[in-house]
């Protein structure tokens, strides 16, 4: 973070000094929830939780070096105390962002948004020093303190945002306002919550609704592919700039590809010039988001040859999302477990497919949550789709959702052995250690409340202790 004196936060924050002997101390290092990450110089933040409360390590972490607690209550070490701990937190993220100066780039979408982050910020960060979204730490807690993670050297900021309700994006905007707003899709995750597909585009276009207009440097990026998406530009007064495969997109893509290996391809058309990518990650579902990257890099003033290059070479930067690893037996694993929703699900297996031509391909699948009444619609036409993609068998993990995935695929001809229900995580890897052959492909994806990627590290354990049956 930049330096600011305790003086200085607590004002911003509203708050109040308790055991500080000199205001004028500075925080130098980072601001942090979680008390091993604390360092000399940090500002520790104490949330309350169900089952830990922050407040109860504010001596450790002054040991550790913490300068201070941002805290609801005295605590016995130098502490700013605040009504409420979130609030105060996400004031300091927009004091330290509008004191900054950096260009703030901001997305959202039902799917990809963490694959688009991480491209955009690979990007970015070849133009200039650039601090981006850790993980999918997109919520109101996880935004600001990427935010504030930013230093006075920082020039591009990029955060990604989640939303669960109509509401939340207007809120992450608030206290971090873009002026670069991209939108990459509306589909079915969490609908549930939202109500509906409507409703999702609405919480999502907050995002666009939030950007400055056109002559102050407000630019919305949007997906022509998607009508609802595309639709939101009259939502803005930002300048519109369209990406996709469609003939009107601003940025666009043609003679999109996959190599032998399942690695997007395609010729990437830009205002400026064009120029060849081939990507280094997995799925066709990468070319939107290459192109929803290169949309941002183009309008900060990158050329089409420097932004090909960046996409060429990028890759994966977040744990469990399409994470391809060889045994030395030759079986593929491919960890997407991180989370699942229809349109992630449809990606992996049409990735899996073009991974696997000429090999057996597995589909490890669990539960898609918070899916509402569309939930058993989803869960059959994903074990269909499975079937219609030749995927050689499907393993289907869990309960009441799985077993739907499991119907699906036997009701579009997926019989005998080649679809098959199990109870668990263990129980399907006990059953693809003994199946598994040498140069199989198993893919395996699931939400993460599943926790299915205990699957993978399993058969990755397995195949470094040799243990595969060859056969």
């Amino acid at each position: 973070m930049i330096a600011l004196s305790l003086a200085e936060i607590a004002s911003v924050v509203g708050g109040q000094t308790y055991d500080i002997p000199d205001p004028a101390l500075q925080v130098t290092g980072p601001v942090v929830r979680d008390s091993r990450e604390v360092e000399s110089g940090s500002l520790f933040v104490a949330f309350a939780g169900e089952r830990v409360d922050g407040h109860d390590f504010a001596q450790a972490v002054v040991d550790a070096g913490a300068v201070a607690v941002l805290a609801s209550r005295p605590v016995g070490v130098p502490a700013i105390v605040v009504d409420d701990v979130q609030t105060a937190l996400g004031a300091l993220a927009r004091h330290v962002v509008e004191r900054l100066g950096a260009t703030l780039v901001a997305l959202t979408g039902s799917a990809g948004k963490t694959s688009t982050k991480d491209l955009i910020a690979q990007v970015l960060r070849r133009k200039a020093p650039t601090v981006f979204t850790p993980g999918s730490l997109n919520n109101e807690i996880g935004l600001p303190l990427t935010a504030l993670s930013a230093t006075e050297e920082t020039k591009f900021l990029v955060l990604e945002m989640g939303a669960r309700g109509v509401g939340h994006i207007r809120y992450l905007a608030d206290l971090t306002p873009p002026r670069i707003g991209l939108v990459l899709n509306v589909g079915t995750a969490h609908i549930g919550e939202f109500g509906g597909r409507e409703q999702i585009a609405q919480a999502k276009g907050e995002l666009v609704e939030a950007l400055p207009p056109s002559d102050e440097g407000g630019v919305a990026i949007l997906n022509a592919d998607d009508s609802l998406v595309r639709a939101m530009a009259s939502r803005t007064k930002a300048k519109v700039i369209l990406f996709g495969e469609s003939d009107e997109a601003d940025i666009r893509a043609e003679n999109v590809g996959l190599t032998d290996s399942g690695q997007p391809s395609f010729r990437l058309h830009t205002p400026s010039g064009c120029s060849d990518v081939t990507m280094r990650l997995y799925g066709e579902h990468h070319v939107s988001n290459a192109l929803a990257a290169a949309a941002v890099a183009h309008e900060l003033g990158m050329s089409a040859d420097e932004i090909a290059v960046a996409l060429s070479e990028a890759g994966s930067l977040s744990r469990w999302r399409m994470e391809v690893t060889e045994r030395p037996d030759g079986v593929t694993v491919v960890n997407d477990a991180y989370n699942a929703n229809p349109e992630s699900m449809r990606a992996a297996l049409r990735a899996l497919a073009a991974m696997g031509k000429g090999r057996r391909t597995w589909a490890v699948l669990g539960k898609m949550a918070e899916l509402g009444d569309e939930a058993l619609a989803e869960h059959d036409a994903v074990g269909r789709l499975a079937v219609r993609l030749n995927v050689s068998k499907l393993v289907a993990v869990g309960g009441r959702e799985a077993s739907w995935l499991q119907l699906g695929a036997y009701n579009e001809g997926s019989w005998g052995e080649e679809s098959v229900h199990v109870s668990d995580a263990q129980a399907a890897v006990d059953l693809l250690r003994s199946e598994l052959r040498p140069g199989d492909v198993v893919l395996v994806k699931a939400s993460r409340s599943v926790g299915l990627e205990s699957v993978a590290q399993a058969l990755l354990e397995t195949g470094a202790e040799g243990e595969v049956a060859a056969r």
